[in-house]
């Protein structure tokens, strides 16, 4: 397992260029942010999207770890999956008096105003994983490649199937992608059909539900029931005859869902094999179902490098340097490129999770029981 204290360092003495700040000086590319002379024991206001999801769990956990040993105090709230208790939230973090905000929106297009409440304020704000929309008022992005994250679900399914050593087919396949609201939905669907489309096109693949525009294959919140009851209908209405041979899904928590319709319809026996499914974010339940010949993939995202990455970015900008940042370029909100440091995904299945998640101390054995 990496080294904490390693990463820390590495992270941190990457972040060498110190900035000359005025009262409202420039904070990088970040905008323009009040310097903090004296920041040791300063609150940080964490906001995370909701508790039903076991990783926002592990992110918003991370994050006050790796904060507080940098000597900070926190304050985590978590909206619960409303974007309105959410905006409240913060509110009520700025009022408090927090010195800095790192934020994962619910809905990355609501935050504008509580946001240019903080720029008011001189409270720089991470955007969390979730990059915001419309704001000129935040200062980096801390998250992972999420196109590849797409482009390694797709590959998986292509692998899988065969095609990718001459397997003809025609395989039939089903397309899920994230929330609407969450702009990473957009990276990982166009990421994973970059490598689908040309399957689709020499009807290798074929999407019997017709199904395969982003705005009619999203699932609102990321929710599993929601996803369950999208795949009930498809079996339902395009699978009278024939068979599903792979599930493109974005996320572990939409991969269960599809799951529990697939098995409700039959699929899991010798007859009738469970499809090639993907998933997202490695979560327990869903590797636990990898290992038991259920899912077949879910890409991993090491969450506790990530929170090191949004904890050294806040630490840096309130003393006065420049945070690293490995991507000035992608992540346009609509009002400005916000710069972003990009963390590696990793595909998991049956055959590397033992080397990736328990060697890498993600999980013990113990956990995988």
């Amino acid at each position: 397992m990496r080294n904490r204290r390693a990463a820390l360092a590495a992270i941190a003495g990457a972040a060498s260029l110190t900035l000359t700040l005025t009262a409202c000086g420039q904070s990088g590319e970040g905008g323009s942010k009040e310097k903090t002379n004296d920041v040791k024991g300063a609150t940080i206001g964490i906001a995370m999207p909701t508790k039903s999801s076991e990783r926002w769990i592990s992110d918003g956990e991370n994050v006050v770890k790796d904060l507080e040993a940098k000597g900070y105090k926190t304050k985590l709230v978590y909206g619960e999956d409303d974007s309105a208790t959410q905006v409240s939230q913060i509110e009520n973090l700025i009022t408090q008096g927090v010195k800095g905000l790192i934020v994962a929106a619910i809905d990355n297009k609501s935050l504008n105003n509580v946001l240019q409440e903080a720029a008011d304020a001189h409270i720089p704000v991470i955007s969390y994983d979730r990059l915001i929309l419309g704001t000129e008022n935040i200062d980096y992005y801390a998250s992972f490649d999420n196109e590849k994250v797409g482009k390694l679900q797709g590959q998986y399914i292509v692998d899988k199937l065969g095609l990718s050593k001459g397997r003809k087919g025609p395989f039939n396949i089903e397309l899920f992608a994230g929330s609407n609201d969450d702009n990473n939905t957009k990276y990982f669907f166009g990421g994973a059909m970059s490598v689908l489309q040309p399957y689709l096109d020499k009807k290798q693949l074929v999407v019997r539900s017709g199904q395969t525009a982003l705005n009619k294959v999203t699932t609102l919140r990321w929710d599993g029931t929601t996803a369950q009851k999208r795949m009930e209908d498809i079996l339902t209405s395009s699978y009278k005859t024939g068979r599903v041979d792979a599930v493109l899904s974005p996320y572990d928590g939409i991969s269960i869902g599809i799951l529990s319709a697939l098995k409700s319809d039959g699929y899991g026996s010798a007859d009738k094999p469970l499809p090639v499914i993907t998933g997202q974010d490695a979560e327990l339940a869903s590797v636990k179902s990898i290992t038991a010949g259920q899912q077949t993939q879910t890409v991993y995202k090491d969450l506790r490098k990530l929170a090191e990455v949004a904890a050294t970015m806040v630490d840096d900008v309130l003393k006065g340097k420049k945070p690293e940042v490995n991507d000035t370029k992608t992540y346009d909100n609509g009002t400005k490129v916000v710069p972003a440091y990009l963390l590696q995904p990793v595909s998991v299945d049956k055959s590397n999770y033992k080397q990736v998640l328990v060697d890498g101390g993600y999980y013990t054995e113990a956990d995988l029981k």
